[in-house]
C-alpha cells in the first residue's frame, strides 16, 4: 500500500491592500500552502464559518473589522482543530501587543514582512498545528479507552453484584431459634463481595457449632474461598462438613475445635496450596449443660455478655489458619448460664476507624455490649452497625463487618 498524499496547509490571508495579499499568497504558494484571500475582517470571518483554515495571517489595521476584533470572533467560531493566528503590524508597543495576545494571537510579524522570517513563524505555527493534532489523537484514544474500560467496568460490576447476592445466599439464616438458645448474625461487606463468613449449624439435638471467618484479602479471590469454606461448614450437606463425624445410629458427630481448626489447616497448606490464609473463631455449644468448647485461630477474642451485664473477653490468640504446617490450636473452655450470650466477631468490628483513624477496640465493643445489654440479638446487632457507622464518621466500613451471636437461654 502506498502512503496516503500529505494534504498541504490551507492559509487564509486577510488585508485590504489587494497588492499586499497578493505578496503574501505569491511566496505562500511557493512554499507549496493552499492560499485564500480576504480583503476584510468581515469578509475572512464569513470564510471561516465555512472553511477550517489552519493558518491565518491577518494584518492588524483595516477598515470596518480590525485585525484583533476579527481574531476574537475567529475564537469563538466552533471548530475541531486548532487555527494558528498571526497579525501583521507596524506596531511595537507592549501594551499593543499584550492587547493582540489577549485577542487570541499566537504570533506577531512586523511590516514590512521579511519573507525568512515568515517562513520561520509559518514552520513554527506549524509545529504547534502537529502537536495540537496528535494530543487530539492521543485523547480521542484516551476517550475510546476510557469507554471500552467503562463497557468493562459495568459488566464487572453488575457480576460482582450478581456474585454478592450469590454470597449472601451462602448464610442461608440469619436467625434461628433451637428452643434452648438461638443464633443471630451479622453479615455486612465492605465491598461487593467480602471475606468474612459467619454462620451455625446443629451438630445434634442438644449440640451447636458456631462459627467466624476472616478470609485474607479482599474481593472475589476471598469471596471465592468463603464460598468453598461455607460448603465445609454446612449444617445442609452434613457428609461434607469438615467439622462432623460418623456418629451411631446414622446420627453424626462432630471433632473437638481445635480438630476443625487441626484439619482446615492440613487442607489449606496440603489439598488447597493456595496464597491465602483465614483467622477463625469455632466454637461447640452445649445447650443442656451450657459448656462451650472453642477454638480461636488468629482471630479476635470470642466475647461473652453476661446476663448480669458484664463482659468477659476469651481465647487465647492462636495462629491464622493455612500459615504453618503443623500449626497447634489449643482448646479453651469456658461455660454460659441462662441469659448470657457468645459473641463470635471479626476484626471489622474491632478496627473500624474513626475519621482520626483511631480503632473501636475491645474496650469499645465492651463499652457497646454493657450499653446494649437488654436489646435482643437481632436489634443488638443492627445497633452495632450503627454504632459503627457513626464511629466511622458515616463513611462506608474498610472492612468486612460480621459477627454471630449466639444467646443462650438455659
Amino acid at each position: 500500500m502506498g502512503r496516503s498524499p500529505v494534504v498541504p496547509r490551507h492559509v487564509l490571508v486577510v488585508d485590504d491592500s489587494k497588492a499586499q495579499r497578493k505578496i503574501l499568497s505569491m511566496l505562500l504558494l511557493r512554499w507549496g500552502y493552499r492560499v485564500t484571500e480576504a480583503g476584510s475582517g468581515e469578509e475572512a470571518l464569513a470564510l471561516c464559518q465555512e472553511t477550517s483554515f489552519d493558518i491565518i495571517l491577518s494584518d492588524w489595521m483595516m477598515p470596518g473589522m480590525t485585525g484583533v476584533e476579527f481574531c476574537r470572533s475567529f475564537r469563538g467560531l466552533p471548530r475541531e482543530g486548532y487555527g494558528y493566528f498571526i497579525l501583521l503590524t507596524s506596531k511595537s508597543e507592549k501594551t499593543e501587543v499584550a492587547d493582540g495576545l489577549d485577542g487570541g494571537a499566537d504570533d506577531f510579524l512586523t511590516k514590512p514582512v521579511s519573507a525568512d522570517e515568515l517562513r520561520a513563524r509559518l514552520r513554527a505555527g506549524e509545529r504547534i498545528l502537529r502537536m495540537q493534532c496528535e494530543l487530539v489523537k492521543k485523547n480521542q484514544l484516551v476517550v475510546s479507552t476510557l469507554g471500552e474500560l467503562q463497557k468493562v467496568y459495568d459488566s464487572l460490576d453488575r457480576d460482582l453484584i450478581e456474585a454478592r447476592k450469590l454470597q449472601q445466599t451462602l448464610v442461608r439464616e440469619r436467625h434461628r431459634d433451637f428452643g434452648r438458645a438461638t443464633a443471630s448474625i451479622l453479615l455486612r461487606p465492605s465491598g461487593h463481595v467480602g471475606g468474612d463468613l459467619v454462620g451455625f449449624f446443629e451438630i445434634s439435638p442438644t449440640r451447636i457449632a458456631l462459627y467466624s471467618v476472616d478470609v485474607s484479602g479482599h474481593g472475589v479471590a476471598s469471596a471465592m474461598m468463603t464460598a468453598r469454606l461455607a460448603g465445609l461448614l454446612s449444617g445442609a450437606s452434613p457428609d461434607q462438613n469438615i467439622a462432623l463425624t460418623g456418629g451411631k445410629h446414622g446420627l453424626h458427630d462432630a471433632w473437638p475445635p481445635e480438630m476443625v481448626a487441626a484439619r482446615f489447616n492440613r487442607m489449606m497448606l496440603e489439598d488447597m496450596q493456595v496464597e491465602q490464609y483465614f483467622t477463625m473463631a469455632y466454637a461447640e455449644v452445649d445447650v443442656e449443660t451450657g459448656r462451650v468448647w472453642l477454638v480461636q485461630a488468629g482471630h479476635p477474642h470470642p466475647v461473652v455478655l453476661r446476663a448480669a451485664g458484664g463482659v468477659e473477653f476469651i481465647g487465647q490468640g492462636g495462629f491464622p489458619i493455612g500459615l504453618i504446617p503443623g500449626a497447634r490450636f489449643d482448646r479453651v473452655e469456658t461455660w454460659l448460664g441462662p441469659g448470657d450470650r457468645l459473641f463470635l466477631v471479626s476484626d471489622g468490628v474491632t478496627e473500624c476507624p474513626d475519621p482520626d483513624g483511631v480503632e473501636l477496640g475491645p474496650e469499645g465493643l465492651a463499652n457497646f455490649l454493657t450499653a446494649s445489654a437488654r436489646m435482643e440479638s437481632q436489634a443488638l446487632l443492627e445497633a452495632l452497625v450503627w454504632t459503627l457507622s457513626a464511629h466511622a464518621g458515616g463513611s462506608d466500613f474498610p472492612d468486612d463487618v460480621s459477627g454471630v451471636l449466639f444467646h443462650y437461654r438455659g
